[in-house]
């Protein structure tokens, strides 16, 4: 199977190649980016430490090798700043977006490919990929709360002093301000959450405010996410790779689950070959519940926003970035070793 990433010389593809190569599941691994030297360093010191790891080929591309992907993950785009809400940052990465979807497009991109966005804000691009890409949805997944929730789990366990690999916990919604916790089917190794020695309302917010503000805190102490946004996506890829059919909280189209229609956002989801398998509708609180329809309000709403942007037609410097991606200049180095990668 081979995984292209677009974006693939910056913190987070980087850091999803290095993922997938210590996974050693997918086959190949493309790394695409406006910066082509960047792109073929961050291949050439992938591929060092090939004989340690895994049987793939690694190299640098570009926009062709869409054409010949099984999953193509979309990492570009512009860094969110310390103070930032994710979806303030829509007016500057609306038409880079736009521009990469019309670049996969016109390289061929293949009716059953699966598409997995990571650039913010999130929920708001999946979905307009969804429109524009003219794949069926359910190859059109969002990283949405995969992140949010094991950074979640993370906090839970340390707060807790539990093993983070049995701490069982969801956050669902929008990946952003409106994120919802789901404290009613948090378990620690099957134990309801709320039974555990130390948990109480007071742990509960601390841990859910930590977790709401980890991305800035992140960004503010070493520039942005890397390590563990890598190991998200790698849970998304493997489990379309291999169709385990994980139940994970990934963005997609949601029409009718939790009341909700017509927007991106995350839900209990049974990601396996196909993409979205099953969208599953948890029994939760009534609280929860509007929470989760909140985040659907709030998302609408920017949604249509940016449809009326992008009516209005693309800004000039979302033109520039397009154009200089599509440079001559950036076409990958000779790989001879790995020619038959593209076929």
């Amino acid at each position: 199977m081979k995984v292209t990433i677009i974006g693939g010389g910056g913190l987070v593809g980087s850091s999803t190649a290095f993922a997938l190569q210590c996974g050693g599941v997918v086959s190949s691994i493309c790394l695409v980016d406006a910066n082509a030297d960047k792109a073929q360093g961050e291949a050439l010191d992938l591929l060092h430490g090939a004989s340690l790891v895994a049987d793939q080929r690694i190299y640098a591309g570009d926009m062709s090798d869409v054409s010949t992907s099984n999953i193509v993950v979309i990492t570009a785009g512009l860094r969110r700043k310390p103070d930032e809400s994710r979806l303030d940052l829509i007016n500057r990465n609306v038409d880079l977006f736009t521009g990469i979807l019309g670049q996969m497009k016109s390289a061929g991109l293949k009716e059953t490919t699966y598409v997995i966005v990571v650039s913010n804000p999130v929920d708001v691009l999946t979905y307009l990929a969804v429109k524009q890409l003219g794949l069926t949805w359910q190859r059109v997944i969002g990283l949405g709360t995969v992140l949010d929730t094991t950074r979640f789990r993370s906090n839970l366990a340390k707060k807790l002093q539990a093993p983070p690999t049995q701490v069982n916990a969801l956050i669902l919604g929008e990946h952003g301000d409106s994120m919802v916790p789901i404290w009613s089917s948090a378990t620690i190794n099957g134990l309801p959450i709320d039974q555990w020695p130390g948990f109480d309302a007071s742990t509960a917010k601390e841990v859910f405010d930590a977790t709401k503000g980890a991305g800035a805190q992140v960004i503010k102490q070493k520039g942005g996410a890397g390590f563990a946004v890598g190991l998200s996506i790698r849970e998304v890829v493997h489990a379309i790779a291999l169709d385990s059919r994980r139940v994970l909280p990934v963005s997609s189209l949601v029409n009718g689950p939790y009341g909700v229609r017509d927007v991106c956002l995350s839900v209990p989801t049974e990601v396996g070959c196909g993409g979205v398998r099953k969208q599953i509708e948890l029994a939760l609180t009534q609280k929860e519940r509007l929470a989760i329809y909140n985040s659907a309000r709030v998302l609408r709403e920017t949604i249509g926003q940016v449809e009326m942007r992008l009516a209005a037609g693309p800004t000039k410097t979302a033109a520039t970035v397009i154009t200089a991606a599509q440079k001559p200049a950036d076409r990958a180095i000779p790989r001879s070793a790995w020619a038959s990668a593209r076929k």
